[in-house]
């Protein structure tokens, strides 16, 4: 199996790329992320560009401990960096290295493929992580039976339309590969779909 780090560099490139191909107003578009625009997104991706481990375990305690209030204050705090430096870190060696705490390369990937999602599903432009990232992604979700983010999968048949790639049994949910990404990560798509809370 390839190395799922090697798809993590890939894939904030190419948002970076598409990002810096777009007009600037974008960055003020929202995001499948309830309440967070397109630059709170870019903000959170590219966190651990920025801190360090120590500056990390500093805000962390900082929010008592609660990493989606960590989340939410440095996306809020950092969304208003200049455009440039949000992009310079998006194609940061060291956040293309990075790796979340007992997360290894496939939270890595997770963390990078989701985030982009919200950005491009959000402005209606293709996928920028590789196909195979986004199977992968797949397999890490239902593996967990969609437990990460708080969906029930029971009696859920997915389907991918643009691989082979498939899951579970019973009510049919079709869509492309990073759609599903999207809702086995409690977002809902531009269409209203949703998969069930568990």
């Amino acid at each position: 199996m390839t190395d799922r780090q090697s798809w993590v560099a890939p894939t904030y490139n190419g948002l970076a790329d598409l990002l810096t191909a777009m007009a600037v107003d974008t960055w003020d578009a929202p995001s499948l992320c309830e309440k967070w625009l397109v630059r709170h997104v870019v903000a959170h991706m590219t966190m651990p560009a920025r801190l360090t481990p120590e500056q990390f375990g500093a805000e962390m305690a900082a929010a008592g401990g609660d990493f989606t209030v960590l989340s939410d204050t440095v996306a809020t705090r950092d969304a208003s960096l200049p455009v440039a430096d949000l992009l310079d870190q998006l194609r940061s060696p060291r956040l293309h290295a990075w790796q979340p705490p007992g997360g290894g390369a496939a939270g890595a990937l997770s963390h990078a493929v989701i985030h982009s999602l919200d950005v491009t599903i959000a402005l209606d432009r293709p996928a920028v992580a590789p196909a195979e990232a986004a199977t992968a992604v797949l397999d890490q979700l239902t593996a967990a039976s969609g437990t990460g983010f708080g969906v029930d999968l029971t009696g859920v048949r997915l389907e991918a339309a643009d691989t082979d790639w498939s899951w579970g049994n019973g009510q049919l949910v079709r869509a492309d590969s990073g759609s599903l990404v999207a809702l086995l990560s409690g977002r809902a798509l531009p269409d209203g779909r949703t998969l069930p809370r568990g």
